[in-house]
């Protein structure tokens, strides 16, 4: 394994092209209630600080996900296991209508994220969509809330499932420095076919942060890295998530030899319907 991970610059910030996703750390597995359960009952602080400590050791020093006082703690230990820092890049829903609960209120939920220690602060698409008006073709308030996460001394991004949110905030010059986008081969929770995403992401004036390269465990992983590592541009991060710190390792492994153009070569998974696929001898 390299000792770094290719790396890129957002914001004035230098990470990783990888980016830790926490999905598989939180709960939130698109597959069932049942997985999500798993999920939440197998990850613990000490199990989570394990799998970012393999990503640390491999130079991937970024991390995506909403705010979560479990995940702040993995952090932490596994920072001071490495010796290494992690930078966050939180994205935090709040109510855009200035009617729901005081904790709920942009102020508190950024305040949140700046506690918890964000460089990168994104507000979450559950709180973005509602502002982009496709008649208009606009994100409304969107400087509002960028202006907020500045003032807090965070590097405001777009986390946007629409990929919409890119060209409007292109157009009309919003004050972010990066955008979140779901891409893979699957077209998965995608809202326009794959090729177009891929036009979007191409052109966008800033880097491109994705996310879901596997499909939500949909594809395997040397498919689902394959597609998005050769058709991304040199700029743009793959956010991928995993539930244990060997499929971290297999994840980091398969990408670094995608981006170095070689096929990819590791231990296949053994069952007795592919024992006559072996090479003689072996």
């Amino acid at each position: 394994m390299a000792d770094e991970f290719p790396r890129t610059t957002v914001g004035g910030v230098s990470l990783s092209r990888m980016i830790i996703g926490t999905n598989w750390f939180l709960g939130f597995s698109h597959t069932s209630l049942a997985q999500d359960k798993f999920i939440k009952s197998y990850q613990t602080r000490e199990n989570v600080a394990d799998i970012l400590a393999v990503f640390l050791n491999a130079g991937v020093n970024a991390i995506m996900g909403s705010p979560n006082q479990m995940l702040t703690d993995a952090i932490n230990d596994a920072q001071q296991r490495t010796g290494r820092e992690l930078i966050q890049i939180i994205t935090p829903g709040f109510d855009v209508t200035g009617k729901g609960k005081a904790e709920d209120q942009p102020e508190a939920q950024l305040d949140k994220a700046k506690k918890l220690g964000a460089t990168f602060c994104f507000p979450h698409t559950s709180a973005i969509e509602e502002l982009i008006d496709k008649r208009a073709k606009v994100i409304r308030d969107i400087d509002k809330y960028t202006n907020m996460i500045r003032d807090r001394e965070m590097i405001p991004g777009l986390s946007c499932h629409m990929p919409e949110s890119v060209t409007y905030a292109d157009a009309q010059g919003a004050d972010v420095e990066t955008y979140i986008q779901l891409y893979n081969a699957a077209g998965f929770l995608m809202q326009v076919e794959i090729d177009w995403v891929m036009s979007v992401i191409r052109n966008a004036k800033k880097p491109v942060m994705t996310i879901k390269p596997l499909a939500a465990g949909r594809l395997m992983p040397v498919v689902g890295l394959a597609f998005v590592w050769n058709t991304l541009r040199d700029q743009d991060m793959v956010t991928i998530g995993t539930t244990t710190p060997d499929e971290a390792r297999e994840v980091i492994d398969i990408s670094l030899d995608l981006l170095a153009r070689r096929v990819p070569d590791y231990d296949l998974q053994s069952t007795r319907s592919k024992a006559n696929l072996k090479a003689a001898g072996s």
